[in-house]
């Protein structure tokens, strides 16, 4: 495509064209896809820098300054329209018939030459308004993201950063207590395990089950309390567990006697142990705390 289908393209998108010129960009838009795709082109580059400048109106000197620069500040004569050549005779001389016809050209010449001049300023004007938005743009960009819209935001950067937790020490075992709990002179019936630092116990039936309608209760028995207490009904399982020795001292929980009683189905409901101990049995120690 040659310059002034270039510069065409341009003012149709634009809209500076008249209604002929529209009317012919608009039949080649028809017939030729490529010449479709310029104008669009067009389209879309000044289309987004009219969504990214406002209108500012020019200040008064500004259009005094175009007004003398196109010489229109002074008062303009009429325009006066040339006339229409008087018909010349046959035997006129050739000299004679040349000069209309130069006449008649030359506002022709002049008005193709001052349509091309306007068409390459407007053009011109609008890529240096392209390179203006083009460097504002990159501006806002570098210092004022916040201000562009969202399509134009430069993308986000995140940057993966290691971080090393401490080595954390691992805290030394407590000491560990057991008791195995069983008749006098008999095979046993329950082990006892106690944790020092959480002061949980864990009780394994290694005999057989309560009978049926009854219920193996533990009970800690010490001479430092009023009565036995109920550490609660040792569950039908072969492991029984719970952290209901956090309210008793250390040392009541190192001397006392662990004993288990058989009592109505469900435990004793007074709290108070209504048969003599079947199995019975004191703690040791059995891994020393660090």
């Amino acid at each position: 495509y040659s310059e002034d289908h270039i510069a065409l393209a341009a003012e149709y998108a634009l809209g500076t064209l008249d209604a002929d010129e529209r009317a012919q960009v608009e039949t080649m838009m028809s017939v030729d896809k490529d010449f479709t795709a310029m104008v669009e082109a067009w389209q879309h580059k000044l289309g987004v820098l009219n969504q990214m400048v406002g209108s500012v109106e020019p200040r008064p000197e500004i259009w005094d300054r175009i007004k003398s620069a196109a010489g229109l500040s002074a008062p303009q004569a009429p325009l006066l329209l040339p006339e229409a050549p008087a018909a010349v005779p046959p035997p006129a001389p050739q000299a004679e018939a040349v000069e209309p016809a130069a006449a008649v050209a030359d506002p022709w010449n002049v008005v193709r030459l001052s349509t091309q001049t306007r068409r390459w300023r407007t053009v011109a004007s609008f890529t240096t308004a392209i390179a203006a938005a083009l460097v504002a743009m990159i501006a806002v960009g570098a210092y004022r993201p916040d201000l562009m819209p969202d399509r134009f935001r430069p993308a986000a950067k995140t940057q993966m950063v290691e971080v090393k937790a401490p080595p954390t020490t691992a805290s030394p075992p407590s000491a560990q207590y057991v008791a195995v709990l069983q008749k006098e002179g008999g095979a046993p019936g329950f082990i006892l395990t106690v944790d020092e630092a959480t002061k949980k116990f864990t009780i394994r039936r290694v005999g057989p089950p309560a009978e049926l309608g009854n219920s193996f209760e533990l009970w800690l028995i010490s001479d430092k309390l009023p009565k036995p207490r109920s550490l609660g009904v040792v569950g039908s399982g072969d492991f029984t567990s719970r952290p209901v020795l956090a309210s008793y001292e250390p040392d009541i929980i190192k001397a006392a006697t662990y004993a288990v009683t058989i009592e109505q189905g469900g435990g004793s409901p007074d709290g108070v142990p209504h048969s003599t101990p079947v199995f019975a049995g004191k703690l040791i120690e059995t891994v020393p705390p660090r």
